[in-house]
């Protein structure tokens, strides 16, 4: 994800009627012997104007911009990645990314910090958690667990029970920050407060947007949000612990990947970087030089059951997106293009995304047009979009992320900043 100008592309009209007819949900084959489209039905208009969504579906605001936090602040701006996670006692932990850059609005960040600027105020970025309760999504309490950090954009959820919060930018120590950026930042969901922010150097300095676990391996997955960005896998020395170091590593296959077709598979291999910490912001260059594959600005990425799935915004002959699928084996790794939209109506740069508990996806869109009109897209198992929700305001959605049941799928809005819960006849709880 990126802040640049709103004009770098042209608006690419977008209108719902080309799915006014779509079924109620799933796949099932109508009695003409066509298959059904695929989806929750048609968008319905929200007479509070911030969320469109299907019949039977609801959301509620659980957090907003401004808002006092439990610990003395206020609710910043920028809400991107999130992570959701369960808790003892009958609670969840939401950890939201903030993407601010210096000299923004931190909301009154106090206490530990990794960098302040050079009047010695603390860096906007990092993170606020949100303790919830399960069963009524009660908001019980609200407060910051990383700051000091700059554009923290993405990130993921690890199978150890935290979120790894990933910065957006590579800015050098000097005149204005007193730190190298860059970096990943883990933060247990547990946490009370300012965790302690140490950067995990050793995974690598690059313009980051999104991370996700291998349960199996312990293998770190990363996205490159530049034109030019690179498929990271960090190999932790020791699984879990990933501050003990480990080793870097970028995608590569042979042949590239611009003759891919939807559904096409290529065998993979995997090329070592060395110099991680990367003070000239070289990684992508060096590994593209030693055979990498160049992806068109990778950023959400998540892990399903035993593959994960990263989106690339402006991928495609279209430059509308694609969404990649890369299945890890012991006989080695492949890669798919499982997904490139050739038409706005059906995909119009995809962002964060996530995976249903029914293996289904739901991808943000950022649209960079004077006027947007973003959503949240589905992709079924075998690569087919349909509209989910659609932001009725000026913004992007970001941050998707379901409870650990399944039954809720919480959302940010990212400017002016806005949580929401969404509920609804989810078509994997029916079974």
């Amino acid at each position: 994800m990126t802040d640049s100008s709103l004009d770098r592309r042209r608006f690419l009209a977008a209108t719902g009627a080309a799915f006014a007819a779509l079924a109620a949900s799933g796949c099932r084959t109508a009695r003409s012997g066509v298959a059904s489209a695929p989806g929750y039905g048609p968008l319905r208009p929200d007479p509070a104007g911030l969320l469109d969504l299907p019949e039977g579906f609801s959301y509620r605001v659980i957090s907003k911009l401004g808002n006092p936090m439990s610990d003395g602040g206020r609710v910043p701006d920028a809400a991107d990645g999130m992570g959701c996670f369960a808790l003892p006692g009958g609670k969840l932990a939401l950890v939201r990314n903030h993407e601010l850059r210096p000299g923004k609005d931190s909301g009154g960040a106090t206490g530990r910090a990794f960098d302040r600027d050079a009047s010695g105020a603390i860096l906007p970025g990092g993170t606020t958690t949100l303790v919830l309760d399960a069963a009524s999504l009660t908001l019980e309490r609200e407060f910051r667990s990383l700051s000091g950090t700059i554009r923290n954009c993405a990130g993921g959820i690890t199978p150890w029970g935290t979120w790894l919060s990933c910065e957006e930018d590579v800015s050098r120590a000097g005149a204005k920050v007193g730190q190298d950026h860059g970096w990943a930042f883990e933060v247990p969901a547990a946490a009370t407060g300012p965790v302690d922010p140490v950067p995990l150097k050793a995974m690598g300095r690059f313009n980051r947007e999104a991370a996700a676990v291998d349960p199996a391996t312990g293998i770190v997955y990363q996205t490159e949000d530049r034109g030019d960005g690179l498929l990271y896998r960090f190999i932790p020395a020791v699984p879990g612990q990933l501050a003990k170091g480990g080793r870097l590593e970028a995608l590569a296959i042979d042949g590239g990947h611009a003759a891919m077709k939807p559904g096409d598979w290529r065998k993979v291999r995997w090329i070592a970087l060395d110099n991680p910490e990367s003070p000239d912001d070289d990684l992508r260059t060096r590994g593209a030089a030693a055979g990498a594959l160049a992806f068109a600005r990778g950023e959400g990425i998540h892990m399903g059951d035993g593959e994960l799935f990263f989106a690339c915004t402006s991928g495609g002959a279209a430059e509308l997106g694609q969404v990649f699928r890369l299945k890890p084996g012991k006989a080695g790794d492949r890669l798919q293009l499982f997904f490139e939209s050739t038409d706005p109506q059906q995909f119009n740069y995809g962002d964060n995304l996530t995976i249903a508990p029914d293996g289904q996806l739901v991808v943000c869109e950022d649209q960079y047009s004077a006027v947007s009109d973003n959503h949240l897209r589905g992709l079924t198992r075998d690569g087919r979009p349909y509209p989910l929700a659609r932001v009725a305001i000026q913004t992007e959605p970001a941050g998707a992320c379901f409870s650990p049941d399944g039954k809720v799928l919480f959302v940010n809005l990212y400017s002016p900043t806005a949580t929401l819960a969404i509920t609804g006849p989810w078509a994997h709880l029916r079974g």
